[in-house]
């Protein structure tokens, strides 16, 4: 599948509704894209930033209708490929399960732990093709450093490292859960970083998370509620928007980090045993490495 669009962008952002109706945003276009893994959870907004094109998945959808294990993550990811992404910036909700991690603060974290238990599709190589994808580090640590720097230029307080934690949802953990992680050593936890970041590696993207703080999680003395999460996000809204902007000024687009060669000695198939349909679907991915 080659470029569905007719123009390359290199920048993807995958967030709520907030960031692509940024007013600095210029030029917009809506594209609606369909990929081998389905539609993305909504068109795709590509506009003018900071003299860049980007392009804008609202990972929810318009309307918050996919629930965290149900997001077409695959196509969210495939789509942002063929249109030509090569860093991707995740804005996240997050809840803290340390003290000093404090509501309103932002952390860009450094490891991740998957603890989603019901079936997600994890992988873009499935049928006829295996590749094993070396995710020791799964954040672009280049772009983490550009991610951080942007939040502290816009006034935010930034933990520069952090292990976050992904469970399923739609629920938010109970207590036991909650105290649970804390002992295993996260520092955040959310719902839907996991398989967004391990796909973003397999489509050899930049890929990192500026992961907003909204509560405590129930390990403290107060419940979660909806209303304390979407209340506390609103409040953080123009600090992403401008700590977003700052990150998209300074990206170098063309320059190529460790994500960008993951699939180097990867793909253990022979080629002569891949089927050509597996490589057509998968043209956008693999057509580097393979040199197709």
């Amino acid at each position: 599948m080659s470029n569905p669009v007719g123009e390359i962008v290199k920048i993807g952002v995958i967030g709520g509704s907030g960031l692509y109706n940024m007013p600095e945003i210029t030029d917009i276009t809506q594209y609606t894209i369909d990929t081998p893994f389905g539609k993305p959870s909504d068109d795709i907004t590509v506009g003018t930033l900071r003299g860049k094109r980007v392009a804008f998945v609202p990972r929810h959808g318009r309307g918050h209708v996919h629930s965290p294990a149900t997001i077409p993550q695959r196509a969210n990811i495939y789509a942002l490929k063929t249109l030509g992404v090569r860093y991707c910036i995740a804005v996240n909700a997050c809840g803290s399960l340390r003290e000093d991690y404090a509501p309103g603060h932002i952390v860009v974290p450094d490891q991740l732990f998957d603890y989603t238990i019901g079936r997600r599709d994890r992988s873009f190589f499935e049928d006829g093709i295996v590749a094993h994808i070396g995710v020791a580090q799964p954040f672009d640590d280049d772009l983490r450093e550009v991610v951080a720097h942007a939040v502290e230029i816009a006034g935010g307080t930034v933990h520069r490292s952090g292990t976050f934690i992904i469970e399923d949802g739609p629920r938010f953990a109970t207590r036991a859960e909650s105290n649970i992680f804390r002992q295993w050593g996260c520092d955040i936890i959310g719902m839907t970083t996991v398989p967004e970041a391990f796909l973003a590696r397999e489509a050899e993207m930049a890929y990192a998370s500026m992961a907003h703080i909204t509560d405590y999680d129930v390990w403290h003395e107060e419940p979660v509620s909806v209303e304390m999460v979407t209340n506390t996000f609103s409040r953080n809204i123009r600090l992403a928007q401008e700590a977003l902007a700052y990150t998209v000024e300074h990206v170098e687009e063309d320059h190529t980090t460790a994500s960008h060669t993951a699939l180097d000695g990867a793909i253990m198939t022979a080629r002569e045993h891949i089927p050509q349909s597996e490589i057509d679907k998968l043209y956008p991915i693999i057509a580097r490495t393979m040199k197709l």
